[in-house]
């Protein structure tokens, strides 16, 4: 089964449709979301109906239920607090219902699929260091796919002492080892690419490929700026940080 894994939308909605047509080119059989469909862009709404629409499983993120109240953002930087707290103002009461309905993690056959951490999942750890992917040794089965930090990296364990952090765009899998996967972020890349980024997991060969996305950035600027959300989450866009 060829699974595209996805995360880290936030509004952006021209990232989403590139996306999802290059998920059709790349023949993925299931979409998996792994959360955050809201916060930082301009198209909340289109963007939920679009995922709901054109995805297999979908998870919460920390964005997506602090926009419906379901949990804290007080800890969220100036800027992502202000956007928030404007897509909060801006969904639908459909659009709430669905958001608040979503749960953070799951568990599937073949994987495991967390927003942040298959450890605590509605905490939000982030997950940047090889400590905090040995924090998570013992609550991944096999495989664990992971959004939040919206860097693209494979970590590979050795056992529950050691593990190694990957950066290839295409790796075959162990079957004798565990893996911590980021998929990246279809909206809001971090990794200095401002292209979109998500995965395909081919799980009948053991493999995952990071595919990377061109969408038109400036058209997505004009629609922040129209709505007035912060100028330093407009920038970011262009730079992937």
């Amino acid at each position: 089964m060829k699974y595209a894994v996805y995360s880290d939308v936030h509004s952006n909605l021209e990232a989403l449709e590139a996306v999802l047509e290059d998920m059709e080119n790349a023949g993925a059989e299931k979409r998996i979301f792994l959360g955050d469909i809201v916060g930082y862009g301009p198209n909340p709404n289109e963007c939920i109906a679009l995922i709901r629409k054109n995805t297999d499983v979908i998870l919460a993120g920390n964005h997506d239920w602090a926009a419906v109240g379901k949990t804290d953002a007080s800890y969220f930087n100036p800027h992502a607090r202000t956007a928030v707290e404007w897509t909060a103002e801006q969904l639908t009461e459909e659009s709430r219902e669905f958001l608040e309905s979503l749960s953070p993690y799951i568990a599937l056959e073949e994987f495991q699929a967390a927003h942040s951490s298959p450890l605590e999942p509605d905490d939000w750890h982030y997950v940047t260091t090889l400590h905090d992917a040995l924090c998570n040794y013992r609550h991944i089965s096999k495989v664990c796919f992971i959004g939040h930090s919206h860097k693209p990296i494979i970590l590979e364990y050795m056992d529950e002492q050691r593990v190694m952090s990957l950066n290839d765009s295409y790796r075959r899998l162990d079957e004798k080892r565990k893996y911590l996967i980021n998929d990246g972020s279809v909206g809001q890349p971090r990794d200095l690419n401002p292209d979109s980024c998500y995965l395909i997991f081919d799980s009948a060969e053991g493999t995952v490929e990071y595919r990377r996305v061109p969408y038109d950035i400036r058209k997505v600027q004009r629609k922040m700026a129209e709505c007035r959300l912060p100028h330093f989450l407009i920038e970011r866009l262009a730079v992937g940080r």
